[in-house]
């Protein structure tokens, strides 16, 4: 976790030096996911479960280039199904997005966006009520998206967030000392406003 927060921190130092001579826009973020839970063993069924994240953003682009990069802290709540069970998930998420966009006139825009996207458990560390789900601390994750930008200030995207690594150990349920790695993905639909 702390080599992740060294990462996090250099990002947005780098991040905040080129936003020196860039003009940056803040704003809010918010939408929907839908998360997809993957064992790496086939031992339960798991189905799509909708959530929502929200929170503050920020985004600067190079004029007439088109390349630039936005930053969010978002509160995300995924919710999960696992044999029937219904399990909420709470991370804080840091996705950091590299953007290309195509402009179609003053007016609106096409964006292309991928990145790595760090998050951070605030919620239980337990699934279930079980000491055979544990939750890690922190995830890595990357980002593939695209969307529309609308009067210079709304953006609509879709984003498919990839799991890099685990999300949780679980034990086997035929022998204990063996752990599962569980993985979760998210298709994200999401609406920005930029101020």
């Amino acid at each position: 976790m702390k080599k992740s927060l060294r990462i996090i921190v250099l990002m947005l130092l780098v991040t905040t030096a080129a936003h020196a001579q860039l003009p940056v826009k803040f704003g809010l973020k918010g939408g929907l996911n839908i998360t997809k839970v993957k064992f790496d063993k086939d031992i339960a069924k798991a189905d799509n479960r909708t959530g929502f994240f929200i929170g503050p953003m920020a985004e600067f682009t190079i004029p007439i280039v088109g390349i630039g990069a936005d930053v969010a802290v978002l509160y995300d709540q995924k919710n999960i199904e696992v044999n029937d069970t219904k399990e909420k998930l709470q991370f804080i998420d840091i996705p950091i997005n590299l953007k290309y966009t195509l402009g179609l006139g003053s007016m609106a825009g096409i964006y292309f966006a991928t990145g790595p996207q760090f998050s951070f458990n605030v919620g239980d560390k337990k699934l279930f009520d079980s000491e055979t789900y544990k939750m890690k601390s922190s995830n890595f994750s990357w980002n593939v998206g695209a969307g529309v930008k609308l009067i210079n200030h709304i953006q609509v995207g879709y984003n498919y967030n990839i799991a890099m690594g685990k999300t949780a150990d679980v034990n086997s349920p035929l022998d204990a000392t063996k752990k599962i790695k569980m993985k979760n993905n998210s298709h994200q639909i999401s609406v920005a406003y930029l101020f």
